[in-house]
């Protein structure tokens, strides 16, 4: 079992390795560059090369059944997902068989409509104590699942 993070833009990777040392399970890193290496004996940081979607690329080749991949990309988390492992947003929302074809349908829609609406731009919500606290309880119940 191995627990992947697509770290580029992850608010959640501090909690990821908090996780994954109180449970003794081997992290990856992910990244395209711009993130500090860990010190920290299970986290193993990789660079990928540069260009779009390397970062994706390489975890979708890697991850599979149980495994546990924290990522907000929905593309890269239908792959994992098709390949088993179980896959987490950092808001702490799993994405699963159920509902990770409504979820790429969404996806694809809002980018749809932003892309014919100029004015229809702009993020979210902020990223939240609550959706810390909340990921962080999701990421404990998926590795401890994939543990078994």
């Amino acid at each position: 079992m191995t627990l992947f993070i697509d770290a580029d833009a992850c608010p959640v990777k501090e909690e990821c390795i908090r996780a994954a040392e109180r449970l003794g399970v081997p992290v990856k890193l992910v990244c395209n560059g711009g993130i500090r290496p860990s010190a920290h004996p299970l986290v193993e940081t990789v660079f990928v090369t540069a260009g779009p979607d390397e970062a994706d690329k390489w975890i979708a080749e890697r991850a599979g059944e149980g495994d546990v991949v924290v990522t907000a990309d929905i593309p890269l988390a239908a792959k994992c997902v098709a390949a088993g492992a179980a896959v987490l947003k950092p808001d702490g929302e799993a994405l699963t068989t159920a509902n990770i074809g409504i979820t790429l349908a969404t996806r694809d829609l809002m980018a749809d409509l932003r892309a014919a609406d100029p004015f229809r731009q702009g993020g979210g919500r902020p990223f939240s104590r609550q959706d810390r606290a909340r990921f962080s309880a999701a990421l404990d119940r998926a590795l401890r699942v994939a543990r078994r």
